[in-house]
């Protein structure tokens, strides 16, 4: 059985497959983080408010929040080629909006359909890699999507920070712009058909309470970070509609003969520790990622760019160790990398809660790789092994799973170590003799800092009591032979 699946494997021409997938998602998750590092340029320019310019991230969220459920559908609805073009001419086509953007409104409305083309390609990425690749050689190829997926986000702030400096923040996405046409003519000209196409029965009310549930919770974490807080009612309404709708979506999917996303997988143990790994990561990579660059230009004064470069080494080798852990996965399995992995990481976070304006760049540097070398060893392993234990037919529900609770993971993260900062700062302020003298602002700021990077560690020491449940997952070949 295992000669017939690597023969049925090898007529796939999987490098022009592999290099299309990759080129496409990296400039995807290029452009989802450049912008933020513009925030503050585009206040001025734009003449809006932090709470305002904050939606340029919150509507991309939501929008792959939205989507990404629903894409499980897309895959046994359209062929591979089919979703692959129209991911890409999404992305085109915003990413061309926003590099022509005149005001506020124009840029929201591009960000948008630049989100519905990732939201296409980034379940398409993982559920083709799944086809393509023999199981016993997945760990590298799900590494080298991490490479992809780690790397662009890292250099993505220091690359926009150089691109304002001497240009305009309209340049991050003129720069990307031919790199996604280089991507869908290779697309074209090279991408195969490797799933079936059954086109399942559509089931509007779960598509209704999917995108009410997964978008309530996205929406009301990400308002959370605005000024008004957790009291506000905007993000209480949220947050109830948004879980209510996802407890009626999970009873109704359980129910259906044929659901919109298949909820036994959760069913396999590995899978659902996988997708808890996978969700802890997100938190404390994304928390990190928003706290750091913070403190570093608001703390210590440094400009956009010179955070930007700070922040590279630790996501170059992040981008690095993927594949290297990718292949470590395929030769140890998951336990001896993800059990090492969090003790790093949770390691890192503690030395980070102590951080402060005698903070020096080596200390920086050094504990942020250290951090990234550590959700390395996690990430991918935990992912792999979780999918590897799936049948091939809930392959496109696990893909849809994992990429939805990603994004879910990153809007709760942000939101919960925005809302612990302010409140570190807060009560820092209630022990001094006089909260309105200035001298008192940084020394508050550097509080909640300090309370968030604690509130991440916690979250690497729960991971870390999940890593000992973890076991390798031997495929079943007959399961797993690839359709057509």
């Amino acid at each position: 059985m295992q000669g017939n699946q690597q023969k049925e494997v090898k007529k796939f021409k999987t490098i022009p497959i592999l290099v299309s997938l990759l080129l496409a998602g990296f400039i995807g998750m290029f452009s989802e983080t450049a912008l933020n590092v513009a925030l503050s340029d585009l206040m001025n320019v734009l003449q809006i408010t932090p709470a305002t310019a904050q939606w340029l991230t919150t509507a991309y969220l939501l929008t792959l929040g939205i989507l990404v459920p629903i894409s499980g559908m897309l895959l046994q609805w359209f062929s591979t080629r089919q979703l692959f073009i129209a991911a890409l001419c999404f992305s085109i086509l915003g990413t061309f909006l926003a590099a022509v953007s005149p005001n506020f409104e124009f840029l929201l409305t591009a960000r948008v359909v630049q989100a519905m083309g990732t939201a296409l390609l980034l379940p398409l990425m993982f559920n083709t890699i799944l086809i393509i690749i023999a199981p016993e050689k997945r760990g590298a190829a799900m590494g080298m999507i991490g490479l992809v997926i780690m790397v662009a986000p890292a250099i993505g702030p220091t690359i926009a920070g150089l691109l304002i400096e001497s240009l305009s923040w309209h340049w991050i996405f003129w720069l990307s712009l031919p790199f996604l046409v280089i991507a869908l003519i290779f697309g074209i000209l090279f991408m195969q058909n490797v799933t079936k196409v059954t086109k399942p029965k559509i089931d509007i009310l779960s598509i209704v309470l999917s995108s009410l549930g997964f978008g309530g919770i996205v929406f009301g974490f990400s308002s959370a970070g605005e000024e008004a807080g957790w009291g506000s009612p905007k993000v209480i309404i949220a947050i109830i509609v948004g879980v209510a709708a996802l407890l009626l979506f999970g009873l109704r999917q359980m129910k259906m003969k044929e659901p919109m996303i298949n909820l036994r997988a959760f069913k396999y143990p590995m899978f659902a520790i996988g997708v808890a790994m996978v969700f802890i990561c997100m938190m404390v990579i994304l928390s990190s990622m928003l706290i750091l660059p913070m403190y570093l230009q608001q703390g210590q004064g440094y400009t956009a760019f010179k955070a930007g470069l700070l922040l590279l080494p630790g996501g170059i080798i992040n981008g690095l160790m993927s594949p290297i852990m990718g292949r470590m996965f395929d030769k140890y399995g998951p336990k001896w990398l993800v059990i090492p992995g969090l003790i790093i990481a949770a390691v890192a976070l503690w030395f980070f809660s102590s951080i402060s304006v005698a903070s020096t760049v080596v200390f920086v540097i050094v504990l942020h790789s250290t951090l990234m070398i550590g959700i390395s060893m996690v990430f991918m392993p935990a992912q792999t092994n979780g999918i590897n234990q799936l049948p091939l037919e809930l392959y496109p529900d696990g893909t849809a799973i994992m990429n939805t609770l990603q994004q879910v993971a990153g809007a709760i993260g942000t939101a919960l170590a925005v809302s612990i900062m302010s409140a570190g700062s807060k009560s820092y302020m209630k022990t001094v003799e006089n909260p309105a003298d200035p001298a008192n602002m940084l020394p508050a700021f550097t509080n909640g800092v300090q309370n968030a990077f604690i509130f991440g560690m916690s979250m690497a020491i729960v991971g870390l009591i999940l890593a000992f449940f973890i076991k390798r997952v031997v495929v079943n070949h007959k399961m797993n032979t690839p359709m057509h």
